[in-house]
C-alpha cells in the first residue's frame, strides 16, 4: 500500500475526532474559510475524519455554523487513518481521537485542542465551543503561515 504525501510545496492539515460530525467539522469549515481568506489555497491541503464516523453532522452544529454562514448540510463524516495522518503537517485532535500520532516519529505537529462534545448542547454552549474552535483554527493559520516565510 502507498501512503499517498503532499508535495514540499503544501501543507496538510487535518482537523480530527471520533465521529467527525461536531468540532472537527467546524474546525474544516473555519480552515477552509481561513484558507481562502489567506490566499493559500495552491499551499494549504485541509483533510477531516474520525475513527467512527457518525451518519452525519450534528443537527445543532448545522444550526450554528448556519447562524455565520456556513452550510454544513451536504458534509458527510469520513473515516481517516492513522497512515493518512502521518502524512499531514499538523493534527488537531478535538480531544476524543483514539488516533495516536504523537508517538511516531513522523514529523507531525499534534494540537490536542481538548474541546467539549457539542453533540446534544445547547445552542449558547455549542456557539462557545464553535467560536473557540474559529479562535485556534486561526491561530494554527497564523503559525501555519509563519513557516512560508
Amino acid at each position: 500500500m502507498t501512503i499517498e504525501t503532499a508535495d514540499a510545496e503544501t501543507t496538510r492539515l487535518a482537523f480530527v475526532c471520533v465521529q467527525n460530525a461536531g468540532r472537527s467539522q467546524m474546525a474544516t469549515a473555519f480552515a477552509e474559510r481561513e484558507r481562502e481568506r489567506r490566499g493559500l489555497e495552491d499551499r494549504v491541503e485541509i483533510l477531516t475524519g474520525g475513527t467512527r464516523p457518525a451518519d452525519r453532522v450534528h443537527e445543532e452544529v448545522r444550526e450554528v455554523m448556519g447562524e455565520i454562514g456556513f452550510d454544513l448540510s451536504d458534509r458527510t463524516p469520513t473515516e481517516i487513518s492513522t497512515e493518512t495522518l502521518l502524512t499531514c503537517d499538523y493534527v488537531a485532535t478535538m480531544g476524543c481521537s483514539t488516533l495516536d500520532v504523537g508517538e511516531t516519529e513522523a514529523d507531525v505537529t499534534v494540537r490536542d485542542w481538548a474541546l467539549e462534545d457539542p453533540d446534544g448542547k445547547d445552542p449558547e454552549r455549542v456557539r462557545e465551543i464553535r467560536d473557540e474552535i474559529e479562535r485556534r483554527v486561526t491561530s494554527l493559520f497564523d503559525d501555519v503561515e509563519r513557516t512560508f516565510d
